[in-house]
């Protein structure tokens, strides 16, 4: 069985550019994502910042087999717990906190956790993490700010 760092690395690896879905009409989500998928975007993100992005999460997970679900915009071990049992393949989380690192320790599902400043970073790599999310990375200067 493979780790989940390995799984978010074949996630990564096999598509390196994620669509991250709002979707505000649960109905929207089967039709984008099939439509996501036969463009060659399997893997989606949908943020859980509307009332029925967990159901959209359970629809995608069961109806569209070429789907690589995941959740986004997690803010807690609650949510973490939710998106997984809905079937999330994969968590995002717009930073890292104790409670995060410790639901994800606990799961199968690998977390894809926001990161900017070299502590966050630091206490990402020191739980084990192997890969982050530059986030919010435009405020943060973008592409030229990794340069530095």
């Amino acid at each position: 069985m493979p780790s989940k760092t390995e799984k978010l690395l074949s996630l990564l690896n096999g598509q390196p550019v994620i669509p991250v879905l709002k979707i505000a009409n649960v109905a929207d989500a089967v039709p984008l994502t099939r439509a996501l998928a036969r463009g060659g975007l399997p893997a989606i993100e949908i943020t859980l910042r509307t009332a029925d992005a967990l159901e959209a999460i359970r629809l995608v997970a069961s109806e569209v087999e070429d789907a690589i679900v995941g959740a986004g915009t997690i803010l807690d071990a609650r949510q973490f717990g939710e998106a997984a049992a809905v079937g999330s393949k994969f968590i995002v989380s717009p930073g890292i906190t104790r409670e995060l690192l410790a639901a994800a320790k606990d799961s199968d599902v690998p977390l894809l956790p926001g990161a900017i400043t070299p502590g966050e970073i630091m206490a990402a790599r020191e739980a084990g993490l192997r890969f982050l999310k530059f986030f919010p990375a435009e405020q943060s200067g973008g592409i030229a700010s990794l340069k530095a």
